[in-house]
């Protein structure tokens, strides 16, 4: 039974494996936080909240 011979199916996942180790966190780390939370002012974090109805 050839499906299980397993040096073509090795072969397919370590270089899968290996693809993905080595070139996604490239991709992940050419992402940038478009929201810094640094920037945030809280000047105004103290307010009471008005509801509409009574």
């Amino acid at each position: 039974m050839p499906q299980l011979d397993p040096s073509p199916w090795f072969f397919i996942l370590f270089s899968s494996w290996l693809i993905f180790m080595l070139f996604l966190p490239m991709k992940v780390a050419s992402y940038s936080f478009l929201n810094d939370p640094s920037n945030k002012t809280y000047k105004d974090l103290n307010k009471p909240w008005f509801w509409p109805w009574p």
